[in-house]
């Protein structure tokens, strides 16, 4: 008769995973909190400093305003007929659409005024002037 004795299982060999996922973690919430995800493309402006600043979090429409006074949508320079056009085509029939002008803080105040009241005759809603955060 031929009797088999019961065989141990081996012992593995095991690698703590706890500390190293903690660390994982702690680098991923880094790297979120760190990372400016909000790329904005337009015309290099300064924009004038204000200490009650907050910011947009709705989808806008952008129109900078250079130091010269020339107004542009989006990357493309307009005059104040074809911005008149664009901005009435970009807002189409919503009454409440946000329209954000960002003028340099070296502009004549008349050329912001202007491209705000063509926005209006437009059709937008809302007009906001844009700032930057003074620290």
């Amino acid at each position: 008769m031929l009797v088999h004795p019961k065989r141990r299982p081996r012992m593995g060999v095991q690698v703590p995973l706890t500390s190293l996922i903690d660390i994982v973690f702690l680098l991923l919430i880094y790297f979120l909190l760190t990372t400016n995800f909000m790329v904005e493309e337009g015309i290099k402006v300064k924009l004038p400093q204000a200490r009650a600043s907050a910011p947009q979090t709705e989808e806008v429409i952008t129109v900078y305003v250079d130091r010269q006074g020339r107004a542009f949508l989006g990357t493309r320079e307009v005059s104040m007929p074809a911005l008149f056009d664009g901005l009435k085509e970009m807002i189409g029939g919503k009454k409440d659409k946000l329209v954000v002008v960002r003028a340099d803080r070296a502009v004549i105040l008349n050329k912001a005024v202007k491209v705000m009241d063509v926005a209006k005759a437009a059709g937008a809603g809302r007009l906001c002037l844009a700032t930057e955060k003074e620290f």
